[in-house]
Parts: structure tokens; sequence; C-alpha cells
């Protein structure tokens, strides 16, 4: 049976709006599998240093991106790993470290050998480039996992050619967009309708503006779900830090904003925070503008980290999901965030 046609039965049997622009994609990616997954002889011989190793799927936010590749990414039955971008350039710099005796110009090389033996297919969800060391080295990174006939799949709200765009020393940034071009099939999903937001109506868990009303709902609803739960200080070490959860209940944590993001805290310390928790409260999540960009940005990387691990939120907010404000550089990333909250703080994402 074709993709196609699993696709739409899947569709089907979940209830999901079968939309012919997304069934486009699943026969551009239907064409990938086949291509690069198909072990015949004469698919080995002409797929050597081949330049469509890689599917890229661009589209706007909560228009099916993630499910697609998701639901791709169950039926291939090779070897495989699915990564938040973060989580992966961790992985690497930590891999540097501990082989610091490997010579730098064949470091990359190395880590790209170890990871052909885990995988034929690496997925990144929701792609994107913020940090400028990430971005000097992806160039070399990514030619050599292309180089090593890894499958790639990226989703990403933003074009090839639009990565980190104004990012510091973006020059040194555009050899890695000439290797994405050069290796990957670019797919745009053109749909006008955010599914996260019009089939999650029923949000309940995200309470704005801050107010006596909103607050007594948020910590009665804390201690429904803490009820009969220990409260432990949970103490996490990262690196020879300690990052210590104060309200800690046996996978439930609460958090005011600014303990997340007012400190200087990165992808790493989301990653094991997430890793620990079931369920996240967050209070006092601000108004954005340009005077707390940074904290933004943090806040950002958090969203995507919960959303990536599935955790259920409840928060409490100075302005509505529907009229969340942010700062001029980070707009079309946080369109991401937003139809993430809507998500994360509905119905689907339940607890009790």
């Amino acid at each position: 049976m074709s993709l196609n046609k699993k696709f739409q039965i899947y569709c089907e049997n979940n209830k999901f709006e079968i939309n012919k622009e997304q069934i486009k994609v699943i026969d551009n990616i239907e064409n990938f599998y086949k291509k690069n997954f198909n072990n015949s002889l004469i698919n080995k011989i002409f797929k050597k240093n081949s330049c469509n190793i890689g599917f890229y799927l661009m589209g706007d936010v909560g228009v099916g991106k993630t499910m697609i590749l998701d639901y791709f990414f169950d039926q291939v039955k090779d070897k495989k790993q699915r990564f938040h971008f973060n989580e992966f350039m961790i992985k690497f710099h930590d891999f540097v470290y501990q082989n610091k005796s490997t010579k730098k110009d064949s470091i990359i090389d190395s880590f790209v050998k170890v990871l052909r033996k885990k995988a034929k297919l690496l997925y990144f969800d929701e792609f994107q480039v913020t940090n400028i060391v990430d971005a000097m080295i992806l160039g070399r990174l990514f030619k050599k996992i292309f180089e090593e006939n890894i499958c790639v799949i990226f989703s990403s709200n933003i074009k090839i050619d639009d990565l980190y765009k104004d990012g510091l020393q973006r020059d040194q940034f555009l050899p890695f967009l000439e290797i994405l071009k050069k290796y990957c099939f670019q797919n745009e999903l053109i749909i006008q309708e955010d599914y996260r937001t019009s089939k999650n109506p029923n949000f309940d868990r995200f309470l704005a503006p801050i107010n006596k009303s909103n607050n007594f709902v948020f910590n009665k609803y804390f201690r429904k779900v803490t009820k009969n739960k220990i409260k432990n200080e949970k103490k996490l070490e990262i690196k020879g830090r300690n990052l210590i959860i104060k309200n800690f209940y046996e996978g439930v944590a609460k958090f005011n904003f600014e303990e997340l993001c007012n400190r200087n805290l990165g992808a790493e310390d989301y990653i094991q925070i997430a890793n620990n928790c079931d369920f996240i409260f967050i209070e006092n999540l601000p108004e954005f503008n340009e005077y707390n960009s940074n904290q933004q940005k943090r806040f950002i990387t958090l969203i995507d980290i919960i959303y990536e691990k599935k955790i259920p939120l409840m928060i409490t907010s100075k302005m509505d999901l529907s009229s969340m404000k942010s700062s001029k550089s980070l707009q079309d990333i946080f369109k991401r965030s937003i139809s993430r909250l809507y998500e994360l703080t509905s119905i689907k994402y339940s607890y009790l």
C-alpha cells in the first residue's frame, strides 16, 4: 500500500481533516523515501553522492508539518534518530569535549562516523539556528553527514535562504545554506489555517490577565495536581553546575517566569528540567518587548523543548495568547511558540 493511502487511512482513523496540500507533501516524501531507502543494487549505484538526500519541509505554524514528518518517521524501519536541534548540538559539543585528543580537523568525521552507526535517518523538527557558535560549524558538519549518505528530514517555519537572517557574522553561515540547498529537496506547505489554535478551543490552563481570580484558579489546580505528592527540592547537575527546582512534587514543578528566563540558562538546562518533569506550572509571564528580548529568546527555547517532550503546561500571563506581543527580531519565531502554547495548555495535553 502506498504511503499516500496509508496516510489517508491514518487521518480518517484519527479524525484528522484530509488536506490536499498535505497529501502533495506525502507524495513528495514518498518519492524521497523510494529514492533513499530502496536497497536494490541499481538504486545504490545511483544514490551514491546523491543530492536529494535531505527533505526540508517549510511552512507556517500549525499547518501539520510535524504531524506529517512524525507519521513518515514512524513508517521508516531503518535505524533512525529524532532530535531537537539544540539537543543534537549539545551532543556534538559533548563529543568534542570528550575527545579532546582527537585532531580538530578530524573531530567532525569522527562524530559523524559514530552517528552513522546509529542512524540512517535523522529528523529535526522546527529547525532553526540562533547560536553563532553552531552557525559557524554547521556547513562542515552537515556536509559530512550528507556525504556519509545519512538522510535528514527537517521541518521549519523558515525558508532555507532566510535561516539565521540578520544573525551575527551571517557570512560564516552561508556555506551551510549552500549545503542544504545542494542536498535537500525543499517543499513548502501552504495552508491558511493554524490547526493547533483552531482545533484546540478549550484551553483553560493559560490564564490572563494576572489577577486574584486567575491566581486562585492557578493555585487551586496546582494543589489538585500535587495532592498526596511529596515536596522535595530537585537538584539537577549540569556539567558541574547545580540547578535547583524548589517547588518540585514528584515530577510536577512550579516556576516563576524569572526563575526560568531571567537567568543565564540555556537549552541544556531546559532539556534537563523537561527530562525530570511531567507537568510544569509557570507564573507571571510578562508582556514581551524590545527590553526583554533575551528573556523572550530563552522562553522560546524552553517552549520548543517542552513541546518536544509533550509536557502539559499551566501558565498565568499578563497578556492572553491572542494578543501576545513580541520583540521585533523574534516576531516570526514567536508565532510558533504561541501556536504551541495553545496546544500545551489545551485539553489534548491533560495530566489528571
